[in-house]
């Protein structure tokens, strides 16, 4: 059969619908890009906020009229909360996404016409490995621990050869995630940091990259992975407050003095390390007080980048019981305070680069022709060139900041 996936929300999800592409290719099943040329369509949804999760819905309907003959299959997240309400013709919940192929097959049987088995269409430049699922934390705002249920680590094994494979496959740089990524091997007798120096040791990426970790997870020893300098200089560490007293209404495991000892130890072992980082404004019991509080310090820590969020009240987790909500028009107003200051921080980050070369690994050619690509601390650069750069390493001069990038001069390599 002809199958169409995609996925919405986080990494995890992303990583997922490619693992998803691989395995129906593996079947012997055509994978497609677009909707219309489809058997079968399968969304990875997800819940974490009402936004994500409307978008979910939408999806399904959306699908349904731009191929009125697929048939619609629903996994993922949203599915353990109102799997009804999607207009999908099969639901396969989380803790059954590994066997989903199979699942489809027998329930659709010979679907479509025969075609030939084709390899899942690369997504990105930057293959992610899911190395970890489930959560063991409770936070007061998320939902995401109940319905991806608990700490689950890969075997290390597993994990190797799957970074040797996309080595192997060209890639240069692989990206590890999950939902608790810091907790890694907690429950298999492993951790982060020697999994980490295996990687480097024997499936010897060019660039790894790891995702976000929650700061309580940092060992004494963490820093020290930065040594070897294929481990790309960005650290996503997830504040979710600037305030103390909001912070223990979250049940975070950390004071906001303990987090800025964090980024001083990171931005010591790691210079021009890039720091990003999560903020939830509007949080239950967040007065004006609280909210100056929090933005005053995001703007002190300097982040790279800070993904913001309204709070959003899901069903089931002791937040959206607690007294003292925040009106919705109070966490826009919010929101779009916190956005500004983090505009101003990524701004003031980019600038720092100025007239510096940055390694970049090149992406995609844009509609008005110029590349784009990343630098290993995660800063987006432009450039003009004739040559095919794609999934190539090469150095550029920076010599100009957009509104959110870097422009420069590709710079020639002997």
């Amino acid at each position: 059969m002809r199958v169409y996936l995609e996925s919405l929300g986080c990494k995890l999800n992303q990583c997922e619908r490619d693992m998803l592409a691989r395995q129906f290719a593996q079947a012997g099943h055509m994978v497609v890009t677009r909707p219309e040329e489809a058997d079968l369509c399968v969304v990875n949804t997800c819940a974490v906020t009402h936004v994500a999760a409307a978008k979910s819905r939408r999806r399904f309907n959306l699908l349904h009229r731009l191929n009125p003959d697929a048939r619609l299959v629903a996994t993922g997240c949203y599915t353990g909360l109102e799997a009804d309400s999607l207009r999908a013709d099969m639901i396969v919940k989380n803790e059954h996404k590994s066997e989903l192929v199979a699942l489809v097959e027998a329930h659709f049987g010979d679907l479509g016409e025969p075609g030939f088995a084709s390899p899942p269409p690369a997504s990105r430049t930057r293959p992610l490995v899911k190395i970890q699922d489930g959560c063991d934390n409770a936070c007061t705002y998320c939902i995401v621990h109940v319905l991806r249920g608990p700490q689950r680590s890969r075997p290390r094994a597993e994990i190797l050869d799957e970074v040797s494979e996309l080595v192997q496959q060209g890639y240069r740089e692989v990206v590890l995630t999950g939902v608790h990524v810091g907790a890694y091997g907690r429950d298999i007798g492993d951790n982060l940091v020697s999994l980490v120096r295996a990687i480097l040791e024997r499936a010897s990426p060019e660039r790894l990259r790891l995702s976000s970790i929650e700061p309580w997870d940092l060992t004494p020893d963490f820093f020290t992975l930065w040594q070897d300098p294929r481990l790309c200089r960005h650290l996503h560490l997830p504040l979710q407050s600037g305030c103390d007293a909001t912070l223990r209404l979250m049940n975070r495991r950390y004071t906001t003095t303990q987090f800025a000892d964090l980024v001083a130890q990171a931005r010591a072992a790691v210079p021009d390390i890039a720091l990003t980082t999560d903020v939830i404004v509007g949080f239950p019991g967040e007065g004006d007080r609280e909210f100056a509080i929090s933005a005053e310090f995001v703007r002190a820590i300097g982040f790279a980048r800070v993904h913001v969020f309204p709070y959003s009240p899901r069903p089931g987790t002791p937040a959206a019981t607690m007294p003292d909500q925040v009106p919705p028009q109070v966490r826009r107003e919010r929101a779009q305070q916190m956005r500004e200051i983090a505009r101003r921080s990524a701004d003031a980050f980019r600038r720092r680069f100025l007239g510096r070369t940055l390694s970049v690994l090149w992406e995609t050619r844009r509609a008005d022709g110029l590349w784009s690509g990343l630098s290993d601390n995660y800063l987006r650069v432009l450039v003009e060139a004739e040559d095919n750069l794609h999934n190539t390493i090469r150095p550029v001069l920076a010599t100009e900041v957009t509104e959110d990038s870097l422009r420069g001069d590709l710079q020639h390599v002997e």
